[in-house]
């Protein structure tokens, strides 16, 4: 069972709208992750090498985040809340705790807008609040138009292969569900794409799997498909870099130099890296006509 904590604030001001998520504030209403993503950022010696055993649920986060929102919207500062930044909302313990249900029961009481991240399936179980949302939220002036929706629904990938999911997000939905999940997602009306973050150098980011990437959400017609490379951190065993190595030593021997030389100095892949991986990105966007952001044309 994970351990319960007390927060005295659950609502983040960012100090700036990101382009990608349009993050206005973000809410995260559990600490760590059961998804255990062995690339993911938050990694490092603070939640240990298996995040779902360091797993905590904020007791009290309803109640702080019904203040929070109450003296954001009495001064009208109304904007898209992200969740989640840091796990995911939907969590295994999501169907016990229901802390993402009572949040966004709030988040439609006081009328702000929504964008929901996530590796699960989960989500459809709060269709009914994310439908009123995606109505009556208040938007940002700048943002009334274009995207000029309440709700957003984006599903997470790093690959389309189950195969390859268990590896590297052993704890998370298998993908084939999420593809299914962002189907649904699409059919119930929601403005609803992808984060293909990260791609995996040589294992995802190949031309073939970009291709069956590419075309799956075309097909099921993906709104956005917000493609990022691979970054590692760290020299800790519970760093990402110190992960994903041992996991690519394990799974992809053929690949351990590789990485190894491409991460030697520093947490990004090199420049040469980069200008391939933008061009083959830009081909696929104009072959398969897919936004690369919410926001678009």
């Amino acid at each position: 069972m994970p351990r319960e904590i007390r927060v005295s604030s659950v609502l983040n001001k960012t100090r700036r709208r990101d382009n990608w998520f349009l993050d206005d504030y973000t809410l995260n209403l559990y600490s760590s992750c059961a998804f255990n993503c062995l690339y993911c950022y938050i990694r490092g010696s603070k939640y240990g090498t298996n995040l779902a055993e360091s797993l905590s649920a904020k007791a009290n986060a309803i109640e702080v985040l019904d203040k929070q929102l109450k003296s954001r919207a009495k001064k009208g500062q109304y904007g898209y809340i992200v969740l989640s930044s840091a796990t995911d909302p939907y969590l295994r313990i999501e169907k016990d705790y229901r802390l993402t249900r009572q949040a966004l029961e709030l988040i439609l009481e006081y009328r702000f807008p929504v964008h929901i991240i996530t590796k699960s399936d989960m989500v459809s179980r709060d269709y009914d609040l994310l439908k009123e949302i995606d109505k009556r939220a208040i938007l940002p002036v700048d943002l009334e138009e274009n995207p000029g929706r309440g709700t957003i629904i984006t599903y997470s990938f790093s690959t389309l292969e189950d195969a390859v999911g268990r590896i590297f997000e052993p704890g998370a939905t298998p993908p084939s569900k999420r593809l299914i999940s962002l189907q649904d997602s699409l059919d119930a009306g929601f403005l609803s794409g992808v984060s293909l973050m990260p791609l995996l150098p040589f294992i995802s980011d190949t031309a073939e799997q970009l291709e069956l990437a590419f075309s799956a959400f075309r097909r099921i017609g993906a709104r956005y498909v917000m493609p990022a490379q691979l970054t590692l951190f760290g020299s800790g065993k519970a760093d990402s870099k110190v992960l994903m190595l041992k996991a690519i030593k394990k799974h992809y021997p053929e690949l351990e130099k590789k990485y190894q030389y491409y991460f030697r100095d520093g947490s990004e892949m090199p420049e040469f890296y980069k200008v391939a991986f933008a061009e083959k990105l830009r081909e696929m966007r104009h072959k398969y006509q897919m936004p690369h952001r919410i926001i678009g044309p």
